[in-house]
């Protein structure tokens, strides 16, 4: 089997105790860094061995994931915080597994904290639907990107690193959105966690250097 295991995304008690159970039981734990999630597992004394599957990671080392799954192994995937797949590179590893298996390997959820759950939760805008687009690319695409954020009938939930996110403010008031509600979470269930509320500029005027740190989850209130 192969789990697909979300963990915390900053409060090592946001963990669910089944995904405590399975990652005491299975043989392997597949990690983007397995330094980060030693953390985790040394706090729950889990003593599982590692192996390190990130996007820069080689066909030899899915070829080897796939191997242990053949010998009958039981594997779990985590990413530093959050759910696998959700902006990480475990989409591609379920994919190859499910290439390569069918449904010979079972591969199963083990559903848990989401950045961009968190934040939605507690936005406050239009709860029927929304547009997930993760994190903007940094050049090729991105302005296409935000133009569709602009014109978009729906709430609109995107991540964004410290490094740009003054400037997706500043991109989406030169773009014209000046009066939509945004909500925007920094350091989500970490000891810093601050939730900004306002236009594009009214936030952009809250952010002071030595807040922009951490990882940033944006939601933009749809245009009607």
């Amino acid at each position: 089997m192969l789990y697909i295991v979300a963990t915390p995304i900053g409060n090592l008690q946001d963990i669910t105790a089944r995904a405590l159970e399975i990652l005491a039981g299975v043989d392997l734990i597949l990690c983007e860094d397995t330094r980060q999630t030693q953390k985790l597992l040394n706090h729950y004394q889990i003593k599982v061995p590692t192996l390190s599957y990130h996007q820069h990671s080689q066909l030899t080392k899915i070829d080897l994931i796939l191997k242990q799954l053949a010998d009958g192994k039981n594997l779990a995937l985590v990413s530093d915080a959050g759910t696998p797949g959700v902006s990480d590179p475990g989409s591609f590893l379920v994919k190859k597994v499910v290439e390569r298996f069918g449904a010979e390997i079972k591969i199963i959820p083990v559903p848990g904290a989401t950045a961009l759950g968190a934040l939605f939760s507690v936005a406050g805008l239009s709860g029927d639907d929304f547009l997930f687009l993760g994190f903007l690319p940094h050049k090729k695409g991105r302005q296409t990107l935000v133009k569709e954020i602009i014109a978009s009938e729906r709430t609109v939930i995107l991540y964004e690193s410290p490094h740009r996110i003054k400037k997706l403010l500043q991109e989406l008031i030169e773009f014209g959105l000046a009066d939509r509600p945004l909500v925007v979470g920094r350091e989500l269930t970490k000891m810093f966690e601050t939730i900004y509320r306002g236009t594009a500029a009214e936030i952009d005027g809250q952010l002071t250097a030595d807040q922009v740190r951490g990882e940033f989850v944006v939601a933009v209130g749809r245009s009607n």
